[in-house]
């Protein structure tokens, strides 16, 4: 992965994001009700969603996590009642306003007193700082399988405890998909997605050199629906 190609991919996903989908991505992960195929998306997401936060503790204090690729804001806010200080990064600055914007709605439930902050930008830009975990949901989808693994390195050298991220499981179903979606018009359609071996994916990053020290850890399939996704797990023993 050169730094050419993060910027150019970043570039492409921002557009999208900002410019073609964000109000169709606040239908998704809002309240109101949707049918269809934003139906099965949502419960899938809802699913993946409780999969990941299943992988950290449910006391959070004194834990700085990365919300990478935070979108509206919902799992971040949900971090942020277990007690984390979560950052919330997003290449789309209305993505990050419209997150603001629920952060400012709410109030914790839980009692615990985290914080959240929603910035515009790249996750990997080392300004952030370090962090104990990094949360990467529906994400390194839209990157090359050697672009996310150099992605997850960078992450991993300034992540102090795990990483929880999800990947497009290379299925034929999921293939037949994304074949019919490049029938669409450029314009109209969203960013590639890349199914991989996601087994092969995660053993070729804790390889690298640079991830000694880390195992992998649990991982879970959720299908449902238009909806596949695999979360997995990487961690420092």
């Amino acid at each position: 992965m050169t730094h050419v190609d993060h910027i150019r991919r970043t570039g492409e996903i921002e557009h999208y994001f900002d410019r073609t989908a964000l109000d169709a991505w606040k239908k998704l992960t809002g309240e109101q009700p949707v049918s269809g195929i934003r139906a099965t998306v949502r419960k899938g997401r809802d699913c993946m969603r409780r999969i990941l936060m299943g992988l950290l503790p449910q006391d959070l204090s004194g834990w700085r996590i990365l919300d990478a690729g935070c979108g509206s804001g919902v799992m971040s806010l949900e971090l942020m009642d277990r007690g984390a200080d979560v950052l919330g990064i997003d290449l789309s600055t209305q993505m990050v306003e419209y997150a603001r914007q629920r952060a400012a709605e709410l109030r914790p439930t839980s009692g615990r007193v985290g914080s959240v902050r929603f910035d515009s930008g790249d996750m990997l830009d080392t300004r952030h700082g370090r962090f104990d975990a990094v949360i990467a949901m529906d994400v390194l989808i839209h990157y090359e399988p050697a672009h996310a693994i150099g992605v997850l390195e960078q992450l991993a050298a300034r992540t102090d405890r795990k990483m929880a991220f999800t990947l497009a499981p290379g299925s034929r179903f999921l293939r037949t998909m994304l074949a019919a979606g490049r029938a669409f018009p450029r314009g109209n359609r969203s960013p590639s997605i890349y199914p991989v071996d996601t087994a092969a994916l995660v053993e070729s990053l804790i390889a690298r050199p640079d991830m000694a020290g880390w195992s992998v850890g649990q991982t879970e399939r959720v299908s449902i629906g238009f909806y596949k996704s695999q979360a997995m797990e990487v961690f420092r023993p």
